[in-house]
């Protein structure tokens, strides 16, 4: 009992300070590549706790697809699209995007 006390309370005071509302500072040096969405805590919830799991998943069943594919993307040429669309973007969206956010979650200097 005193287990299920421990994990319940714990569980309750994650869940507390992600439902905070997250404020952003606003970037005094302009640079694109320090500004941020600011995305709000359900949405953040909500992406760690169902987007997440699937786009991983997404990402695993893709790289086993991309490997049964493979023979045929090389007869046809095209094994760096197969595996960009199969592997590379599902797995760019789980482990770079910011939590909550839609987009890429960085942006490149160029």
């Amino acid at each position: 009992m005193k287990l299920f006390r421990s994990t319940a309370t714990a569980l309750a005071l994650t869940t507390g300070l992600l439902a905070l509302p997250v404020h952003a500072q606003q970037n005094a040096s302009g640079d694109p590549l320090y500004t941020s969405e600011a995305p709000a805590a359900f949405s953040m919830v909500a992406d760690l706790l169902i987007a997440r799991p699937l786009l991983i998943a997404a990402t695993v069943i893709g790289a086993g697809v991309f490997v049964v594919a493979l023979p045929f993307a090389a007869t046809g040429g095209g094994i760096g699209e197969a595996g960009r669309a199969l592997v590379v973007e599902p797995g760019k969206a789980a482990f770079v995007r910011c939590l909550g956010c839609t987009g890429d979650g960085y942006n490149k200097r160029q």
